[in-house]
């Protein structure tokens, strides 16, 4: 972590515990009521699992609409599993055929993407706890009921926590965006440094932005939802002041990404030079600046930036003043040029996030004549969740790679059931467990959480829990050795869940290690005095582990199967960006000559322009995480290794020096002949077609600014033609 404060502080103040607080209150809060109050303690036990169930569609940094349809979604489907898991379990042949079905059903929802997936979960967790215990048809009934209560309650309470901590909710999300931002700003400063690996440097700023991608779509779900009505009161006030924050954290990202230039050129040009130097301290104080900033938004605190970057900048100043007089603006005009703007986009920065300073002290309100018409075209940013039975019915082909990966759940959770009743019959087992509890059920719990569609999520997710688990039964032996007090084993149980909850998205081997001594310690409330149900645990979650892994292997799906669907979005997104570009630039124009009235037709390109922005970086941040995890995949499952990563790379750069290039057209009043022919040669490249690449640019020099990002386009449109042309022909091949 690059910013001055610890990582504690970023977890305890974030989204992430917040949400894990929340889920373990609501879903302990039915067991402790009806076991501790009422002696129900089986009851307790099933109401908390029908919460549990609700709960898992409740993710911290949600749309608040998308969760309370989700957990309603969870409920009903959730206690319809329950009646049949419960009915069928009653049947030995009928058990057998239940189980995989459901588990290929409720798998093929990942289809609908993120919620659809954390929906089928939530209905296989409660189908996998409801095989703990065998129920008569007649028990079926009251289970379901309990189970639905349970559940009933944690979406009301759910409900009435968002409606009333809606604003904590927003501030933590955005703390957490204004965190990868820092993080990502941090991450540019690496490039600078002469003593870093340019190489390795890349690496960490794409999967830096990667995380900033996700994170400022999740702020920007939360956000865009709570739009200001244009009232004065408090909560209008409080969605302004948010609204801004988020508007200047994008418009300070724009700054960052039209910084980008060739480094490896810039450190040859300068290798003794304290530009670079001084750049990279700003940049550093800049991310320092946000992080504490983040800080504040989460703690809801209100204090101004004091770590100022006037000293840098002023340094940068000198030392371009002393290059321009050994002659480098003459010799090398691209270079000084480039040097300029990057003084001018860190002077843009440090503005930007003063600003963001100010607003976070004192809201601008908005002019409430144009509230409506921006409240429209902020909405057409947001993610929309589309539920189609098309999409469902159009992936139940081998060929689907999510169909592919229901079938091996399936067929992992039949061999669960083959293992743990085998479990049941060896004389061993039998001996140490004389109850013969069923160890089907924890085994195919460990493969739903581990199963992943990729194999290298999956073989990822296999160590992380097997570590976890480890651990968590090691201070689970240590904690019974010590004999507590049954109230501070209560208060270690409930400490656990909620670490458990807030740490799965942050830290996976932690978050398996709290959840492991969480239910451990409920099977000890529950069996008082036995402690051999923690090497139980361990040996089948070894089971689990080892089923889970080894049937990634049948019907597999390789990342290097979509990483060209992906390249060729990405290829699109990028066209479409600068094309919007352009059109944002002539609408600019036309406007100079019409007045007011192209400004609506203004507005429209502008949006247009923004929207293809964020659309590039989504498809980015999609190809570059797949190719990242075919690399996790084996060596003999890789394919096209060098030429993925150059397109990855030459599309990082395309895609910044188009938001470089586009403001600065945006101020002439018409492009020469020679900037003129390298736009059209860059889109006819990235189009495949034949270009006729203009051999000089800026034949007097006066467009500098405009020369070197126009060649770093073309350089980079070349390249992603000629590797889009290796990859279609070894398709094709195929």
């Amino acid at each position: 972590m690059t910013s001055l404060t610890p990582q504690w502080q970023r977890f305890f103040y974030s989204h992430y515990f917040f949400g894990g607080l929340r889920q373990a209150v609501g879903v302990l809060l039915p067991a402790l009521v009806l076991s501790g109050l009422l002696g129900w303690a089986a009851d307790g036990f099933v109401a908390a699992v029908g919460a549990a169930c609700v709960a898992i569609l409740d993710q911290p940094g949600g749309p608040r609409r998308y969760g309370i349809n989700g957990m309603f979604a969870a409920l009903c489907l959730g206690s319809l599993t329950t009646a049949i898991t419960g009915l069928a379990a009653s049947h030995t042949l009928l058990i057998w055929l239940v189980v995989p079905a459901l588990c290929f059903g409720f798998s093929m929802l990942t289809v609908y993407g993120k919620h659809g997936g954390l929906l089928g979960f939530a209905c296989l967790l409660i189908m996998t706890l409801t095989l703990r215990t065998p129920l008569t048809p007649a028990d079926v009934l009251h289970h379901t009921t309990i189970s639905f209560l349970g559940g009933a309650f944690y979406l009301i309470y759910s409900a009435i926590a968002h409606r009333v901590l809606w604003h904590r909710e927003e501030q933590q999300v955005l703390s957490v965006a204004l965190y990868a931002t820092a993080d990502y700003i941090a991450s540019r400063a690496r490039f600078y440094d002469i003593h870093l690996d340019l190489d390795d440097s890349y690496r960490r700023l794409i999967r830096c932005q990667a995380v900033m991608t996700d994170a400022h779509q999740s702020a920007r779900d939360m956000v865009l939802r709570e739009l200001p009505r244009g009232t004065v009161t408090r909560g209008d006030r409080l969605r302004q002041g948010l609204l801004n924050l988020f508007v200047d954290m994008v418009n300070l990202l724009d700054s960052m990404v039209a910084t980008h230039t060739d480094y490896a050129t810039l450190r040859q040009a300068l290798p003794d030079s304290d530009v670079l130097l001084f750049v990279r301290d700003a940049m550093r104080k800049l991310s320092d600046n946000l992080s504490s900033l983040a800080l504040n938004v989460a703690r809801n605190r209100h204090a101004r930036v004091r770590n100022s970057v006037k000293a840098e900048l002023r340094a940068l100043e000198f030392e371009l003043q002393q290059l321009r007089a050994t002659g480098l603006a003459k010799n090398q005009p691209e270079i000084y040029a480039l040097l300029v703007q990057v003084l001018r986009r860190l002077r843009n920065m440090a503005r930007q996030v003063d600003r963001m300073a100010d607003h976070s002290v004192n809201p601008m309100p908005q002019d409430a004549t144009n509230l409506d018409q921006a409240n429209r075209t902020l909405n057409r940013f947001l993610t929309r969740q589309k539920w189609r039975l098309g999409l469902l019915t159009d992936n139940l082909h081998a060929q689907s790679a999510l169909f592919r990966y229901a079938v091996r759940v399936a067929i992992a959770a039949l061999l669960s059931m083959v293992a743990g009743t085998l479990l049941t019959h060896i004389p061993l087992v039998r001996s140490v467990d004389p109850g013969m509890e069923n160890h089907s059920y924890w085994i195919i719990l460990t493969v739903l959480i581990i199963m992943k569609p990729g194999f290298a999520l999956t073989r990822q997710r296999n160590g992380w829990r097997l570590v976890g688990t480890l651990i968590g039964c090691g201070g689970a032996l240590l904690l019974f050795s010590l004999a507590l007090d049954p109230r501070l084993y209560l208060l270690i149980l409930i400490t656990c869940s909620i670490l458990g909850y807030g740490l799965i998205q942050v830290n996976y081997t932690l978050a398996a290690m709290f959840n492991t001594l969480f239910v451990l310690l409920v099977f000890h409330f529950l069996m008082p005095g036995s402690n051999t149900m923690v090497g139980e645990r361990l040996a089948d979650t070894v089971i689990g582990c080892v089923l889970a892994l080894s049937c990634s292997y049948i019907l597999p799906s390789w990342e290097r199967s979509s990483l060209n669907t992906l390249a060729q979005t990405l290829l699109q997104a990028n066209l479409a960006f600068l094309q919007s570009g352009l059109t944002l630039v002539q609408t600019c124009r036309r406007s100079l000559h019409l007045g007011q009235d192209a400004l609506p037709e203004l507005n429209e390109a502008d949006t247009q322009w923004r929207l293809c922005r964020k659309n590039v970086h989504i498809a980015f941040s999609n190809f570059s995480s797949a190719f990242y995890r075919m690399m996790d995949e084996p060596v003999r499952r890789q394919r096209h290794v060098p030429e993925l990563n150059r397109l990855m790379i030459q599309h990082h750069t395309l895609a910044a020096q188009i938001a470089a290039v586009i403001p600065v057209l945006e101020k002439l009043e018409t492009e020469p002949e020679g900037i003129r022919q390298a736009l059209q040669a860059t889109q006819h490249l990235l189009a495949g077609l034949q270009a006729d690449i203009p051999n000089v640019i800026d034949p007097d020099g006066k467009h500098a600014t405009l020369a070197y990002p126009l060649r770093q386009m073309i350089k980079a449109a070349q390249k992603i033609n000629e590797e889009m042309q290796v990859l279609g022909s070894t398709a094709t091949q195929a």
